[in-house]
């Protein structure tokens, strides 16, 4: 019995070595990265406007009024990954390093605009209004797409759907909350996350 107890302790042992990198955190969890958005809670953002963002089926939506989701904590230098779902019609954008988060505006943050039907394109999804034209024109609409923003002092850049939309440099803004915007049309966030670098 004894023998078999210690053969049987060492298959466990085994078998935890084995296995046991499938319980192991995410890469992304290791490298840093936090999340912000994963559809099963608001508690990283305060309501700003009369928006009527909420959690359905796993994902923040809004499709009436006017504001935004802003995050509790500021940010200066990180990576942002973010997955968002928008009708053709909508107007949308994710505003980073926010000066006031209380008066969001392309005037005192960064604007990384969605806005397929934006009437000046150049500034539409993937470019920052006033700021840096969009070096690829991508539309977004009635699909899920993935934004990487990196903001590193002056250096900021936008990768739209693995295309490079914006690499810029531009210092009027340091540091700020993140905002996730509502303007009009359809708008989702499945996941937001954030890594400082």
């Amino acid at each position: 019995m004894t023998r078999l107890s210690a053969i049987a302790m060492g298959l466990v042992v085994f078998a935890f070595t084995v296995f046991g990198c499938s319980t192991q955190p995410s890469s992304q969890s290791e490298a840093g990265w936090t999340t912000l958005l994963d559809g099963t809670n608001l508690n990283s953002w305060t309501l700003y406007g009369n928006a009527n963002w909420r959690l359905h089926d796993g994902v923040a939506v809004a499709e009436i009024g006017n504001g935004h989701l802003v995050s509790k904590e500021s940010y200066g230098d990180f990576q942002l990954k973010a997955e968002f779902w928008v009708d053709t019609t909508a107007n949308s954008g994710i505003f980073i390093r926010c000066e006031d988060p209380k008066k969001i505006s392309a005037d005192n943050c960064y604007e990384v605009n969605i806005f397929d039907t934006r009437p000046d394109p150049s500034y539409g999804t993937g470019g920052i209004p006033n700021v840096a034209k969009v070096s690829t024109v991508i539309k977004a609409g009635n699909q899920w797409n993935t934004y990487e923003i990196t903001a590193k002092g002056s250096q900021l850049t936008v990768v739209l759907n693995g295309i490079q939309t914006v690499n810029i440099r531009d210092s009027k803004h340091a540091k700020g909350p993140i905002t996730l915007q509502y303007g009009g049309g359809v708008v989702k966030f499945r996941k937001v996350l954030i890594k400082p670098i």
